[in-house]
């Protein structure tokens, strides 16, 4: 079956083309949900109770009732339908402020906003605050009149539409980020911050061969390591800053901390969890510098299994500060790096072989290796944008297997003692996405015999293996992330699929990441003999769960709109050159190409060779009479243009 179109057309009352109008029985239950909209007028309901609902809804445009995207509704099911809702109140409106590009008429102002899914807003002239045409402003909604579009008044200018920077600051605005840290929490922070460090109460490590791995432009350090060997034994310690000995349960920090969730990274600059007093001060493991931290060690046999661990409260001082790529040289036998840090060549040379060992044993148990492209932009010391190939080093993989062990170890401390935790949780595939998924496979030619339901990460792992030598090798990746959950944080341990792990946590990142500090308060609590006190944190778990995994949401979102708009820069300085790309998307709005850098573009689908085509969706698929596109066809395009208002690189077929 083909469609031209991914969404149900709708005819000129809103209803799917075709469909007889259905009603809402007057007794009908009604649920609460958020809505999706659409720039075409109708919506999708994610509804709230997941276990009574297993897919979206559908809102047709008669039925959306002045509700917009982002708010909290309240839906009925339409009688006679299997997955189509009608709004029947709103709750709570999700945006009260608006950002977006103000045009400017004769009698009103009409701020476009730059989130397409919501509408129009109008703004009398009175209520302009001095902003001129084709500024990027802020509006704040004061009305919802039925049928029309809502209006509003300007209470703040961001600067000229178009402009780098401008836009920038518009898109940290519109997820309420921010970068400046109340008075008080700073305060807090630099008395903290100041007081003298002991070794009382804690295991004294300051004299074991601990340094720190990370990239060259980090500055918040969670984490040292070490290495010893013994009797044919790899003892491995992770070290990880004891943030919350400087960030108290419920003080002005740890509220602020926990309202932010995560520390946001762009390009430019980072916007921390914690103020820089602590994140690239008194919490960051320094070179050369004492530092609290809690540390686990754990001790391996020759084949990576791990014998035994225990985890203690400590202070360290770390040796060096290693990058990734000086450490990757080490591992390369570059003689000059080896000179340069000599006392490190042996341990890193077993931190290698343990490495691989861990990887070894980890593929046994089926963890699957997705190898999606990530870009790492940044901005050079001339002001340039640089966007380098993806490569995933040595170096890099020894730190994340250290650190996955780190966490299995930790999460099943918790679990052994039945104490509060956040589970960084990975539930297996739904069946929909699963099939769908399945189905692309046997199109490609790669045959897969398994069941649509009760999948295991080593079955996804055999498809990965199936498609290594192919061409398609890195589009088979991305289409199975599409079709895997998204990971988050729950008090239930249900296991990681995409790790094949069944008892994970997050442990190794608490100066970035909130959920690795409730960690570490439980931790501490038990390894104190405080029982009772750790107790009281299940009450609080489930929220906790469910507001940092929001927050790692809306970090990811935001740090994928910031790239793309670095990616939109660095390109629109490159029109009419040449490239290699793969099709990495098919719409039916053209295909999307991915460059080696992880840069996508658009070629649109009046731009693609004169034919006539028809879309098929669920097989990734565009075909003519002459001409086919399928995902993971190589091709050669050009860099036609860009859309700053869609924030799409538009290509053409070379």
């Amino acid at each position: 079956m083909s469609y031209k179109k991914y969404i149900p057309k709708n005819n000129k009352n809103g209803r799917r083309s075709g469909a007889p109008k259905k009603f809402v029985a007057k007794n009908a239950e009604a649920y609460s949900g958020t809505v999706q909209a659409s720039d075409k007028g109708f919506a999708f309901i994610i509804p709230d109770d997941k276990q009574r609902f297993k897919s979206d809804l559908f809102v047709p445009r008669h039925s959306v009732n002045g509700a917009l995207d982002g708010d909290t509704v309240l839906f009925a099911r339409v009688a006679n339908t299997a997955d189509e809702a009608s709004i029947i109140k709103i709750l709570k409106r999700a945006n009260e402020q608006v950002i977006g590009t103000l045009q400017l008429g004769r009698r009103e102002g009409i701020v476009a906003p730059d989130n397409p899914r919501l509408p129009k807003i109008y703004i009398p002239l009175s209520m302009l605050g001095g902003a001129k045409n084709n500024d990027k402003v802020v509006c704040e909604v004061s009305s919802y009149p039925k049928n029309k579009a809502p209006g509003g008044k300007i209470i703040e200018i961001l600067g000229e539409s178009g402009n780098f920077e401008t836009e920038e600051n518009a898109i940290i605005r519109s997820f309420n980020l921010s970068e400046e840290f109340p008075e008080d929490v700073l305060s807090e922070c630099e008395k903290s911050a100041g007081a003298a460090i002991d070794a009382i109460g804690r295991r004294d490590l300051r004299d074991m061969l601990i340094f720190t791995i990370d990239g060259e432009d980090t500055r918040d350090i969670d984490d040292g390591v070490s290495l010893e060997i013994k009797d044919g034994k790899y003892t491995l310690g992770v070290h990880i800053a004891d943030v919350s000995n400087y960030v108290k349960f419920l003080s002005a920090t740890d509220k602020e901390a926990y309202a932010r969730g995560t520390s946001v990274y762009f390009p430019d600059r980072v916007l921390p969890m914690l103020p820089k007093t602590l994140s690239n001060g008194a919490c960051s493991l320094n070179e050369n510098e004492d530092r609290y931290a809690l540390s686990c060690s754990m001790t391996f046999n020759a084949d990576g299994e791990r014998i035994s661990y225990e985890i203690c409260k400590s202070v360290i001082r770390s040796k060096h500060r290693m990058t990734y790529s000086a450490v990757t040289a080490i591992c390369e036998k570059d003689p000059d790096i080896c000179r340069k840090y000599a006392d490190l060549v042996e341990t890193v040379d077993n931190m290698q072989r343990l490495c691989l060992a861990l990887e070894k044993r980890r593929e046994m148990a089926g963890s699957v290796s997705l190898e999606a492209m990530e870009a790492h932009i940044y901005v050079d010391e001339n002001g340039e944008i640089v966007i380098p190939k993806s490569e995933r080093t040595i170096s890099q993989r020894i730190i994340e297997q250290f650190m996955i062990s780190a966490n299995e170890a930790v999460a099943e401390f918790m679990q052994s003692k039945r104490a509060a935790c956040l589970y960084r949780i990975h539930e297996s595939p739904v069946e929909e996405k699963a099939e769908n998924f399945f189905a692309f496979l046997r199109d490609l030619g790669i045959n897969v015999n398994l069941g649509k339901s009760d999948i295991k990460p080593k079955d996804y792992q055999s498809i990965l293996k199936s498609a290594e030598d192919k061409p398609f090798y890195s589009v088979v990746n991305k289409v199975m992330l599409r079709s895997m959950q998204k990971a988050r944080y729950s008090e239930e341990n249900k296991g990681h699929f995409g790790l094949a792990s069944s008892c994970y946590c997050h442990f190794t990142s608490p100066i970035r990441r909130y959920p690795d500090l409730f960690v570490h308060r439980v931790l501490k609590c038990i390894l104190d003999g405080k029982a009772e006190k750790a107790e009281k944190f299940k009450e609080i778990a489930p929220e906790n769960g469910s507001h940092c995994s929001e927050r790692e949401r809306l970090a990811d979102e935001a740090e994928r709109k910031v790239d793309d708009l670095y990616k939109l820069a660095y390109m629109s300085e490159r029109l009419g050159e040449e490239y290699g790309a793969t099709i990495s998307g098919v719409t039916s709005h053209g295909i999307y190409c991915e460059l080696d850098n992880s840069i996508e573009g658009l070629v649109p689908f009046e731009d693609l060779p004169p034919d006539r085509y028809e879309v098929f969706p669920e097989k990734f698929l565009i075909k003519g009479a002459r001409h086919a596109f399928r995902l993971g066809d190589s091709v050669k395009i050009i860099v036609a243009d860009y859309d700053l208002g869609r924030m799409k690189i538009l290509f053409a077929l070379a």
